[in-house]
Formats: C-alpha cells, sequence, structure tokens
C-alpha cells in the first residue's frame, strides 16, 4: 500500500503540474490576443493593430519593385521645381538598411533628384502609418513623404485627395501635414523640438487615418487632427510617394553653394 501511495500521490503532482503550465500558457496568450485598446491611443503604438505591411529596407541596393515603382523626368511637376527626377543609383539607393533620395547638383548645374510611388501595387484605406525618417537640410531642398487616392489618374489633382504625412519647406525647424481635396485644404505645422533633436536627425512621422477623421504625430506627439465626411475623397485607397524635390513654389532659394543633401528612410510601416 505504501508504494502504491507514492506512485498516486507523484502522478497527483505531475498532473497538478501539467495543469497549471496549460493554464500559464492560456493566459499568456489571452494576454497577448486581449491587449487592451484605447481608442485615444494612435493605432500600433501599444494596442492590438496588426502590422499589415512595411518595408525596413533592409540590406544594400535596389528598392524592391514588388512595392514601388520610379518616377522620372522634369518639367516643373505642377510646381516649378528645377529637379529631374532619375532612377540612378547616385540619386535613390539601399545602403545598410536606409533608403537614401539624393539631390545632387550635376557639373551642368542641372539637379537631379528621385521619386518613387507605390501606385498599383501597395495602397491602403484606414490605417496607422509610420515612417522613421531623417530630413536634408540645405536651403532648397523639399522633402515629401505623402498619398494620392488611387483614382488619381482618372479624376486627377486635387479631386482624388492628397494626405501629406510630411513635408519640410523653406524653414528646416518645422514640418507640416496637409490634406488637399478639390480646391480646399487644411495644414497645420510643427515645430521640432529643440531640446529633443535637430531637422537632420532620424523622427518618426505617422498619420493616424480613420473613418471620420486624419490625424498627424511626431514622435508620437499628435501635432495634427481633421474630421473627415462622405464629401471628401478620404474613404477610397491612397499610394504612397517618396520624393525630394529642389526649389518651386515651396522649395524656395537653393543654396548657391548647393552639391547635394540627402533624406534617409529607416522604414515604414503600416498597421490596420
Amino acid at each position: 500500500m505504501k508504494n502504491k501511495s507514492n506512485i498516486f500521490i507523484l502522478f497527483y503532482a505531475i498532473l497538478i503540474g501539467l495543469f497549471s503550465v496549460n493554464c500559464s500558457s492560456s493566459d499568456d496568450a489571452g494576454n497577448q490576443n486581449n491587449t487592451y485598446s484605447d481608442p485615444d491611443l494612435p493605432v500600433g503604438s501599444g494596442n492590438n493593430d496588426v502590422l499589415v505591411w512595411s518595408d525596413e529596407f533592409d540590406g544594400d541596393g535596389y528598392i524592391n519593385s514588388q512595392f514601388w515603382n520610379y518616377e522620372t523626368g522634369g518639367g516643373g511637376w505642377g510646381n516649378q521645381e528645377v529637379q529631374v527626377y532619375s532612377n540612378s543609383s547616385a540619386n535613390i539607393i539601399k545602403e545598410n538598411g536606409i533608403l537614401k533620395i539624393t539631390a545632387i547638383k550635376e557639373s551642368n548645374g542641372t539637379y537631379s533628384s528621385a521619386r518613387i510611388t507605390t501606385q498599383n501595387k501597395i495602397d491602403f484605406k484606414y490605417a496607422r502609418i509610420d515612417i522613421r525618417a531623417k530630413l536634408p537640410s540645405v536651403a532648397g531642398t523639399w522633402p515629401a513623404l505623402w498619398m494620392l487616392g488611387d483614382n488619381f489618374r482618372s479624376v486627377g489633382w486635387p479631386r482624388c485627395g492628397e494626405i501629406d504625412i510630411m513635408e519640410q519647406f523653406v524653414d528646416k525647424t518645422y514640418v507640416q501635414s496637409t490634406c488637399h481635396w478639390d480646391n480646399n485644404g487644411s495644414t497645420a505645422s510643427y515645430g521640432l523640438p529643440t531640446n529633443l533633436s535637430t531637422p537632420t536627425e532620424f523622427h518618426t512621422y505617422s498619420i493616424d487615418w480613420r473613418e471620420g477623421s486624419i490625424k498627424a504625430y511626431l514622435d508620437d506627439v499628435l501635432f495634427y487632427e481633421m474630421s473627415t465626411n462622405n464629401t471628401m475623397p478620404f474613404d477610397a485607397n491612397f499610394f504612397f510617394i517618396f520624393n525630394v524635390a529642389m526649389g518651386g513654389t515651396n522649395g524656395g532659394a537653393i543654396d548657391p553653394n548647393f552639391s547635394s543633401d540627402s533624406m534617409e528612410v529607416d522604414y515604414i510601416r503600416v498597421y490596420q
């Protein structure tokens, strides 16, 4: 009887141990799958929204052609800009996991740069979008991380809608987010916090785009919010555009000593 009792006690202990492990695993899974979601927090910032697409720009070399298109050419692009966009590795390249879009003053005095889009490849309706980037600093550069409505080709701009996640104009101490539709626009600017960093350091530029609202964040600080409705074009799919323009209506006068400057992008991440 003594041996049987010992065996029973051992068997019972093993069952209790297995039960405890299973309960612990279930609790952990429950905590992961039922994270508290505060509706006032940005999507993707600690709640349970899901990363649905990203480009981390890992490695070296060319951009991923499954995601991105090159747009090339000159002609001012509607804003009297002076650059010619190219697909040259001198103007756009991945280096050590960073995308670099570089504007260059060529030997003949002209300017080259790069502009890429995800049109017809990657587009979204409603999302939290985070882009970690470092901006150029020389006068005359006009960097932008932005979006256009998928129906751009058929209805034109601005009826297709435009969401500017980040633009920087003449004043290099601030960035701006804007939404355009029809002949209207809503704009907000946010000064880069001098006690924390400078424009030539990396920041995370974000848009929290939902039905009824669009909010812009810099390093998770809300600086812009606009209400939307069904008379606006913001309830449809949009694609991404990254570019560095030179001069023009918002780039301003180009530094006469300009030789080259770059916008660097660490990643783009989309949460839904």
